[in-house]
């Protein structure tokens, strides 16, 4: 299978930073889902990645966490999921990423892809709804009612990946004033 790798971090203006590269195509085990990449983003976490994780000698690595693709194969262990299903995930960066035609990704980390997105759509989803998700409700709990306090949120760089979700999820899921700020 066709991928994109690299075997040594260098900068990213040096040929062999990323390179195409030919990969055996994964075979699920356990409760892995073999998933036909549709679309992928890229995330700030490739980069410092790329810069700095040293794969073993002789092994490539492939960067990529966000995805949306077709389930093409299950492990014997799925209970989820079905071949033909479209999905979406972040998946797991101790593992390969998604920058390949087909990844290997546990099904217990992965979504339905609304039908309502496109694969482009789905893949710039994941790791930024999941960032601004845990912030608003694990972290800051904004559901929470503080006695004699408006219920608000101020958000700094509402035009950015993670906040303009933040944005969102606070204004469809709850009932506070959300102010943002953002510049040029």
């Amino acid at each position: 299978m066709r991928a994109i790798g690299y075997q040594t971090p260098l900068p990213i203006e040096n040929p062999a930073s990323l390179q195409d590269i030919d990969l055996p195509k994964p075979v699920p085990t356990g409760r892995d889902l073999l998933v036909e990449i549709r679309a992928v983003s890229v995330n700030p976490v490739d980069t410092k990645v790329r810069r700095s994780a040293t794969p073993e000698a002789g092994q490539w690595r492939v960067l990529g966490w966000d995805a949306a693709g077709v389930v093409v194969g299950t492990g014997p262990d799925v209970t989820d999921f079905s071949v033909g299903d479209e999905v979406f995930y972040a998946g797991a960066i101790n593992r390969p990423g998604t920058n390949a035609e087909f990844h290997l990704v546990d099904e217990r980390i992965v979504g339905r892809k609304p039908c309502s997105l496109n694969w482009a759509e789905a893949a710039a989803l994941p790791l930024t709804a999941i960032t601004a998700w845990e912030m608003l409700f694990d972290r800051l709990d904004i559901s929470r009612s503080v006695p004699g306090v408006t219920p608000s949120i101020l958000i700094i760089g509402g035009a950015g990946g993670v906040s303009s979700i933040a944005i969102q999820l606070a204004k469809v899921l709850t009932d506070i004033t959300v102010i943002a700020t953002a510049s040029r």
